[in-house]
């Protein structure tokens, strides 16, 4: 018997280091991990002792045994790996990390942001020095989109929550919540009250089509959907129309595939999630039963993962369609899967592709439609969206790589609603360069770069730091990159002493936002959440108001 990674896997790498056999792969190390769709256990070498499980933040870790319909390919999707990537052991003991001598005292560090990001740099912190982290949100509750961002079906990857909640237990971390760093507190203000600032605040904005109509009644990011079908507190009054009977989302990555899922799922299944009360009720009334999802290039170079794609099949009610001239391949894309050498999940999507055209859909099921090759070019109706036009494209070939050309046919769609999932983009940082182009905040390796060269005591971490890419547990090499050069920079004494303690902080923050809420807040807003969750046994119900937050978080 061995175990298995399956769909939830997060990439966080925390289950390598406890292997005592040394067999999942990809590692941090190898190019490999960061292009990764998940991580994988070798069946040949496994040896069936659980460590894995327990390191395992998201629950992504089943005995092969233990498997569940929705899950049992995954024993055949980890083997695969290993054919394409024979297992040779590198394993070296594992390099102690440097701690800064103790008569450098304690180290004072505010973390802006409280999503996956920020919470890897405050638990690597934690475990290297004697250290007091502030951890500064703008909203009353931490976790970033952990809690905003992850789909309510998907509750094993938001319990990496758990992990950090039981990591920050000390009062060597604070929460600053309810608090906005240049409103409240000025960059200037946190470096006078620490040796360093992290910037974790990722990418907040998404990109737009920039095509007639993208601003119709009706035409919306998905980011705006996910945050109000999540109770985040600055979405909870948006008003999504769902009486027309199909919707057209813009793009085919992970998110997309989400919002698809919340779209076309029983209400009554999604009842049993943290979904936000205000999304549902809505849903039970929606008249939504098609989904179409539009790609721009071709099935190979869909966005989505396989695992996520695998799982559309499993949605009770729902059927995938694909009409089989989609699948269609320009030679150089059928060169590329006839390829024996091909990374396994890329011939996974397309065979997957393939079982959904081969299924009979059943009449009385919604619908989940893909569309590839086709970009948008206008959004169309009077007061509200109405239809979608596009074009269909063709792959070519430009410097060695495919790209979507159009060609001369357009089609046009009729929707009532318009979704874009085509990225999301990082926004300037107040006192910080920013690169306009990229989205993010120059950087080389977390410490920020202003006019070639290192501004001291500012670092970043996550999107703001690498642009929009990569999973939760991404974040976890990430982080520990940036704290390397933060921890190396104050036992270099690079780093300017605080002129004020914790206690002085407390007392400015007190005068600025007498709202904040701290640890023990937070407790209380969860609680009280979890507790109202029990009556109708979901995991919470969420408070989707900053007042109604703010209330619970008093009590």
């Amino acid at each position: 018997m061995a175990y298995v990674i399956t769909q939830r896997c997060c990439n966080d790498a925390s289950c390598i280091p406890e292997c005592p056999v040394d067999c999942i792969r990809p590692t941090p190390g190898q190019p490999e991990f960061a292009t990764t769709e998940q991580l994988y256990i070798d069946p040949d070498t496994c040896i069936d002792c659980g460590a894995c499980v327990d390191a395992c933040p998201v629950e992504a870790i089943v005995s092969e045994d233990d498997l569940t319909a929705s899950l049992a390919r995954f024993r055949d999707i980890n083997a695969a790996y290993f054919q394409r990537h024979p297992l040779e052991s590198n394993f070296d003991p594992p390099v102690t990390p440097s701690r800064p001598p103790k008569e450098l005292g304690t180290l004072r560090v505010a973390i802006i942001g409280a999503g996956p990001a920020a919470c890897y740099a405050a638990d690597e912190l934690l475990r290297r020095a004697d250290v007091e982290v502030e951890m500064f949100d703008r909203l009353p509750t931490p976790w970033g989109l952990v809690r905003a961002g992850v789909a309510p079906d998907h509750p094993g990857t938001k319990s990496v929550s758990s992990m950090f909640e039981t990591a920050f237990r000390r009062d060597t971390l604070q929460y600053r919540l309810n608090v906005e760093v240049g409103k409240h507190i000025s960059h200037q203000e946190l470096l006078a009250h620490h040796h360093a600032v992290i910037y974790a605040v990722g990418a907040s904005t998404d990109r737009r089509l920039n095509v007639p109509g993208e601003d119709l009644p009706g035409s919306h990011s998905a980011t705006e959907f996910v945050a109000w079908y999540n109770g985040h507190p600055d979405y909870a009054e948006r008003i999504f129309d769902l009486s027309g009977e199909r919707v057209v989302i813009l793009g085919n990555g992970n998110v997309a595939l989400d919002v698809a899922r919340v779209l076309t799922l029983s209400p009554d299944d999604l009842a049993k999630t943290d979904i936000a009360d205000h999304a549902l009720d809505a849903l039970r009334n929606s008249n939504v039963r098609e989904v179409v999802v539009l790609g721009r290039r071709g099935p190979l170079q869909a966005a989505y993962t396989s695992a996520e794609f695998l799982a559309l099949g499993h949605l009770e009610g729902v059927d995938v369609i694909i009409d089989p001239a989609e699948l269609e391949l320009d030679s150089e894309s059928q060169a590329l899967l006839d390829d024996p050498d091909v990374e396994p999940s890329l011939r996974l999507k397309y065979q997957l592709a393939q079982e959904y055209v081969a299924k009979a859909p059943n009449p009385e099921n919604k619908r989940i439609v893909f569309r590839y090759l086709a970009s948008p070019t206008a959004i169309t109706g009077g007061d509200k969206v109405e239809a979608l036009e596009f074009v269909h494209n063709e792959l070519v070939s430009e410097d060695g790589r495919l790209v979507a050309r159009a060609s001369d046919r357009t089609e046009t769609l009729p929707a009532s609603m318009v979704l874009r999932s085509i990225g999301y983009r990082g926004v300037p940082v107040a006192d910080l360069p920013f690169d306009e182009r990229t989205g993010v905040v120059p950087n080389l390796s977390g410490r920020v770069v202003a006019d070639g060269a290192h501004m001291p005591g500012v670092y970043v971490a996550g999107w703001i730091k690498r642009g929009p890419r990569g999973v939760i547990g991404s974040n976890r090499v990430d982080a520990q990159e940036t704290v390397e050069q933060l921890i190396a920079d104050f036992m270099a004494d690079k780093l300017t002493a605080p002129q004020s303690d914790r206690a002085a902080l407390n007392t400015l923050l007190a005068q600025r936002q007498p709202e904040l809420v701290d640890r023990e807040g937070w407790k209380a807003i969860d609680t009280s959440e979890r507790t109202a969750g029990q009556a109708s046994g979901r995991s919470r119900v969420k408070i989707t108001t900053r007042e109604g937050l703010i209330e619970a978080a008093r009590i």
